[in-house]
């Protein structure tokens, strides 16, 4: 059965390619195109997977982390192998305002943390920190898929001016022909919806991968600002509560 229809399949995968090399100039510069806004597309999706993947185990390595150390300067030590965890970079920014103190900018590494500055707007300097953190790396991970999104509302859009344009063809070649058999038209209108299969097969892709990351993107979000609540919380209740005790 398969070598009585592979002749067929290997028959249709030609006629397909024959449609795209005898498209008109119009349609093959709209094909070039559209392949140009897949490959980048699926480079994104690609590099997108691999960077949200590890901004995700490393936050839970940071966490895990974080929950289980004693002191915030060991941790904060400790962290500095998770580069590309969100909650390792928000929790650096916030240390390092926690450390800085107010006419001078400490070493983090080796500040003590019982010489901070615990003056009244430091809370609010450290919670600032924080959310310029948090938009920082809500930024690096938002980077390059709205190109995706781009992709998926365009793509479609710029298949079908490459169908239309073929179309165009077809009728101008009835009136030279003049001839509306549909030998004559059934060429140029097949090689006019290659153009609208091809956005199509840019833009699904896209569209997909744009809503699936920004949901991870999202969700990550939301363990920043938890994050952010917990550091601040602790913060508070062990450095500018009338007490200084060692974290």
């Amino acid at each position: 059965m398969s070598g009585f229809l592979s002749p067929l399949l290997g028959g249709e995968r030609g006629n397909i390619l024959d449609l795209v090399f005898n498209a008109g100039l119009v349609v093959k510069l709209v094909l070039l195109l559209l392949l140009v806004f897949s490959t980048v597309s699926w480079a994104i999706i690609f590099y997108k997977f691999k960077l949200i993947g590890k901004a995700q185990k490393e936050s839970e390595m940071f966490l895990r982390l974080f929950r289980r150390g004693k002191r915030l300067d060991a941790v904060f030590n400790s962290s500095k192998n998770l580069l590309r965890s969100p909650l390792a970079n928000i929790f650096r920014a916030g240390y390092i305002e926690l450390t800085t103190k107010p006419e001078e900018t400490s070493n983090p590494e080796s500040s003590d943390l019982t010489a901070m500055s615990t003056d009244l707007g430091g809370i609010d300097n450290i919670s600032r920190a924080l959310n310029r953190a948090t938009a920082s790396e809500v930024t690096r991970l938002e980077k390059a898929i709205t190109f995706l999104a781009t992709t998926g509302s365009t793509t479609p859009f710029i298949g079908l001016f490459g169908t239309v344009w073929g179309i165009m063809d077809s009728f101008r070649g009835i009136g030279v022909t003049g001839s509306a058999s549909l030998a004559v038209v059934a060429p140029g209108i097949s090689e006019a919806l290659v153009a609208t299969a091809a956005g199509l097969a840019a833009a699904i892709p896209a569209v997909v991968a744009y809503n699936y990351y920004l949901n991870r993107i999202r969700v990550l979000e939301t363990e920043m600002d938890n994050f952010s609540q917990e550091f601040l919380n602790i913060i508070e209740r062990n450095f500018f509560n009338g007490s200084r005790k060692k974290v």
